[in-house]
């Protein structure tokens, strides 16, 4: 019995029918006409020299760090354009390769300063290594100053019977919350998901639920643990100018204020209020938490520069055959943070790992599906998308406005920081269990002689951090896989200290540039696996489905029943 073979269980194996077509479907698709060695000859062209070189090249110095609406996006968007153009990968959008992304940047002036007071104290906060704060609203000047009030998490989660602003009006107020979610802080399995993080627990959900109950400004507290990352991250990615989507009212219905407060500046802040934060934090973690007022006021006024800018996703497509009208999408995100001119030293955010390594696979994998002897049955969409490091705004404006209908978008696969450290027996699937999406990769896996593993670090809310999430949301599937650790040569505790290094010493920072050194094996193994992938899915007439459970489900279910 060929590996292929292994798709299919043992008859005596008790299985949902769903599972059962889709695994059928699976081993059919293992089977048709393009033939082993045709896949292999295609997945030849996915070439470590070449990903290599382009990396090097788009997290060059030349490019500036890639910031939306620069002339590093200029030169970025310039050389995919020729990219995809060379290697004969059709326009995605018409006849153009760019879908245009409207934009507002809004830069605060560095010399903001957090007043906190209450009667007979009063307490100033400096920019950048106490607080951060920015605005989204497009206004030159926005200010706050208001009656502060703990919303514990600051969630609205009737599903898990959670309502941290039950019984409370914080119109016009500045609430004050924890980060992530009482899941990840008590452990408890059986509140929200337990550690794993869901969407609540994410700084973009607190925004704009304080923005719903009319909020006027919203500090969250930082602790590295459930931020899943350090304030130098927080520091460095709410400074220097910030990008939102254009919208018609000028983001007038976000909070004035959104600001992050160090957990040593959220303690003097809790002493002047008088009360205990640690008494406090525990007693949020609490269903029935009642909010508590601080008898402070916060006040804060940031002078902004606004500038409207029209950013770029880069779009190139395969045609597909029979089934040309339904689609594949790929996508990795091309920007990174640019040059920040108050820095002493290295002034530029290359960003070669974190992205220039996953916008250089699309290269390799349009390459790939161009090299088969004959087209997929569906169509493949190649998305480099703009300003995820804004938060995931290209891939949400596609998703919101997208060129080819969502509902015939079979699946979203993405690309955000490839392997440099060689080949791996173990690939982490961020958001494993979400969809039937598992089984395509454990399949592909298996031919490589790997195994399939849930992300070992759930808490960090990863599938809420990257590019195939805004077509979650908005109910396709999506698959998010990263590398694994287990190092084919060199062992598992080996693996995971080299990406646990690289994150510590790099990630965010002007130090992630490209080291000639690196073993882009892995890297090549990987798109070999997320090929693979999508050349199932590209060969099938069936569409994937969320698990039951997903809190994705209901809005592809809805959406697929409305062309039925």
């Amino acid at each position: 019995m060929s590996k292929k073979m292994d798709l299919l269980p043992p008859l005596k194996t008790i299985i949902p029918v769903s599972t059962l077509i889709l695994l059928i479907g699976l081993a059919a698709v293992s089977c048709t006409t393009e033939g082993g060695s045709s896949l292999d000859k295609a997945m030849s062209a996915i070439d470590a020299e070449e990903l290599a070189a382009n990396t090097k090249i788009l997290g060059s110095d030349d490019f500036e760090g890639r910031f939306p609406g620069t002339e590093g996006e200029e030169k970025t968007v310039r050389f995919l354009e020729e990219a995809f153009k060379k290697i004969g990968a059709q326009p995605g959008n018409g006849d153009s390769y760019f879908q245009e992304v409207p934009m507002v940047e809004i830069t605060a002036s560095p010399e903001t300063v957090l007043k906190v007071s209450g009667p007979g104290k009063e307490r100033v906060f400096s920019y950048g290594e106490e607080f951060v704060a920015l605005t989204l609203r497009n206004q030159a000047k926005v200010t706050s100053d208001s009656q502060m009030v703990f919303v514990g998490y600051g969630i609205v989660a009737p599903e898990y019977n959670w309502d941290d602003y039950a019984g409370l009006d914080v119109g016009g107020k500045t609430v004050v919350m924890l980060v992530n979610d009482p899941g990840f802080a008590t452990e408890n399995p059986d509140l929200f998901k337990g550690r794993a993080m869901t969407y609540y627990g994410r700084w973009t959900y607190k925004y704009e639920e304080a923005a719903r109950q009319g909020a006027s400004g919203v500090m969250l507290i930082h602790e590295t643990e459930p931020a899943s990352y350090g304030w130098a991250v927080v520091r460095n990615g709410n400074s220097g100018p910030t990008l939102s989507l254009e919208t018609a009212d000028g983001n007038a219905s976000r909070c004035a204020i959104e600001s992050w407060i160090s957990l040593e500046t959220a303690s003097t802040i809790f002493q002047m209020a008088g009360m205990d934060l640690a008494a406090l934090k525990e007693a949020a973690q609490k269903p029935g938490f009642q909010a508590v007022p601080l008898n402070l006021r916060a006040s804060v006024a940031l002078e902004n520069t606004i500038r409207k800018i029209t950013s770029r996703n880069v779009a190139a497509l395969i045609p597909g055959g029979k089934r040309a009208d339904e689609y594949i999408i790929y996508t990795a995100h091309w920007d990174h943070f640019g040059r920040d001119p108050s820095l002493e030293g290295d002034q530029i955010y290359n960003g070669a790992l974190d992205n220039a390594t996953g916008t250089s696979g699309l290269i390799e994998l349009a390459q790939a599906f161009l090299a088969l002897e004959h087209p997929t049955e569906r169509s493949i969409l190649f998305l480099a998308v703009t300003a995820e490091e804004q938060g995931l705004l290209g891939s949400a404006y596609y998703a919101d406005n997208p060129i080819y209908p969502l509902t015939k978008t079979v699946a979203s696969i993405n690309m955000d920081s490839l392997n440099i450290f060689g080949r791996m027996k173990d690939v982490r699937l961020v958001g494993y269990g979400q969809s039937e999406l598992d089984e395509y990769i454990k399949a592909a896996a298996r031919e490589q002689d790997r195994v399939v593993l849930p992300n070992p670090t759930p808490e960090k809310g990863s599938f809420f951090r990257s590019d195939h999430f805004p077509f979650a949301k908005q109910g396709v599937p999506a698959l998010y896989a990263s590398s694994g650790v287990d190092h084919r040569e060199r062992g598992a505790e080996w693996g995971r200290t080299q990406k646990e290094e690289y994150a510590r010493k790099n990630y965010h920072k002007p130090s992630d540039e490209f080291d000639p050194d690196w073993d882009l094996t892995g890297a090549v193994e990987d798109i070999n696996l997320l090929f693979k992938v999508g050349y199932r899915l590209a060969m099938e007439t069936a569409f994937p489905q969320w698990n039951e459970g997903s809190e994705f489900k209901a809005k592809r279910d809805a959406d697929m029943s409305r062309i039925k």
